[in-house]
């Protein structure tokens, strides 16, 4: 599933590709990937002629910005206007990517949402496993009211509330692993599989541990190995290893650099000990258990 930085590498592009893009037509190729309004009548007629004004993201989940386009006649002269359109929010799931097509180009199968603009530009959401979902939220309505996840969120990584003092707050009672602890979402929002398993092994601890059992100078390294290791994926462009696409079809090259993910049987590149692979919460968990204590 896309993390943190795969969302975030898609956000970018989204907002550099789409800067004057406003949605002349919605096609729903299938239902289910409309999560909102229930009536997908209501979700096409809502977005027609919303300028995208801005994509923000929130943990995995990646937020657009709309601005209505109306038109008013004023003294026997139109005059274009744009009003609040509330938001679209998109969460790609384990499959979903975005590609902008210029033009009219046929869909692929796995094709389930298309947006075209007035000369027929095409932002296309094309989904393998389906698990994606999109909202409409209208101008007036609180997105963290409607999408239940969206409101659960823990802070963001970077956000100045992620500090020891939350950490401590959160962690010093917790009987759960510290792996497990880090892929809850309401604790922190966006880490995952691979970049739990990549700080755990920065900052020299045992994905096994007890959460409570962590000490606060080591909760400094964990917070610090989380920062900089999302930081470098971001400047990869995510992972390889991830099933997501940015605008332009790629995928990242941080899966090139990775220290344990997916590096089960090969030596530890600090200390040569095979990295060693096991379930928890049924979750594949990389480490090296001569590094990691």
């Amino acid at each position: 599933m896309p993390e943190l930085p795969e969302v975030e590498t898609v956000r970018r592009g989204l907002e550099q590709k789409l800067k004057s893009f406003i949605i002349k037509r919605v096609e729903i190729c299938r239902e289910s990937t409309v999560a909102y309004p229930i009536c997908k009548k209501d979700f096409v007629e809502g977005l027609q002629n919303s300028l995208i004004n801005k994509w923000d993201r929130r943990g995995k989940y990646l937020i657009a910005d709309l601005k209505k386009t109306e038109v008013n006649n004023i003294n026997n002269r139109k005059k274009t206007s744009l009003v609040n359109n509330g938001s679209l929010v998109v969460h790609l799931r384990m499959t979903g990517y975005f590609t902008f097509n210029y033009g009219i180009t046929n869909p692929c199968k796995h094709t389930r949402i298309r947006f075209f603009d007035n000369n027929n530009n095409e932002l296309r959401y094309i989904d393998v496993r389906s698990f994606g979902q999109m909202w409409w939220v209208r101008d007036g309505l609180s997105p963290k009211n409607i999408i239940k996840g969206l409101g659960s969120l823990g802070p963001e990584p970077f956000s100045k509330n992620f500090n020891i003092t939350y950490l401590t707050t959160v962690i010093t009672k917790k009987t759960r692993s510290i792996k497990t602890i880090l892929l809850d979402q309401t604790i922190v929002a966006g880490i995952g599989n691979i970049y739990a398993d990549e700080s755990l092994y920065s900052a020299g601890i045992s994905p096994f541990r007890e959460a409570r059992t962590i000490k606060k100078n080591e909760l400094k390294k964990l917070r610090k190995a989380i920062i900089d290791v999302l930081k470098t994926s971001i400047g990869a462009g995510g992972t390889t290893f991830s099933d997501f696409r940015d605008l332009e079809g790629e995928n990242g090259s941080f899966g090139l650099q990775t220290n344990v993910y997916r590096r089960t049987g090969k030596q530890c590149r600090k200390c040569k000990n095979l990295i060693e692979r096991q379930k928890i919460s049924g979750r594949s968990t990389h480490w090296c258990r001569k590094c990691q204590k």
